[in-house]
């Protein structure tokens, strides 16, 4: 697992680790019951502080996407397909609300805009 973080992005470090790691998990990069790297061992690697990867960590468990074992470590969670296809719809979504977005601020109608979304679904 290769995590980047950038440190001149408005979004936060623990988010960019969260993203990463669902981005892996979704594309199969990391399979179910995975043990990621401890918190110590990933703070070091990416030489931020063990609160941020666990918070990380600990979000990625409320979603869903992982499974802490006590005294064992944090594993890939056996995802249901479902959860991973909400989390492909979300990123769809704010794809869609940034790309209508742009088009507004090109001076665009919600009328042209779904114009040009029925040609390129047409094709």
């Amino acid at each position: 697992m290769h995590i980047i973080i950038n440190n001149s992005s408005m979004v936060p470090i623990y988010e960019q680790v969260v993203n990463q790691i669902k981005s892996a998990i979704i594309s199969g990069e990391l399979l179910t019951d995975t043990a990621l790297p401890s918190v110590r061992s990933l703070s070091k690697e990416l030489k931020i502080s063990a609160l941020t990867v666990k918070k990380a960590y600990d979000t990625l468990e409320e979603e869903g996407f992982t499974v802490t074992v006590h005294g064992k470590g944090t594993f890939v969670a056996a995802a249901s397909q479902n959860l991973l296809n909400e989390e492909l719809k979300k990123r769809f979504e704010l794809s869609m609300e940034n790309t209508v977005s742009e088009g507004r601020r090109y001076g665009l109608s919600n009328e042209e805009i779904r114009e040009i979304f029925e040609i390129i679904m047409e094709e």
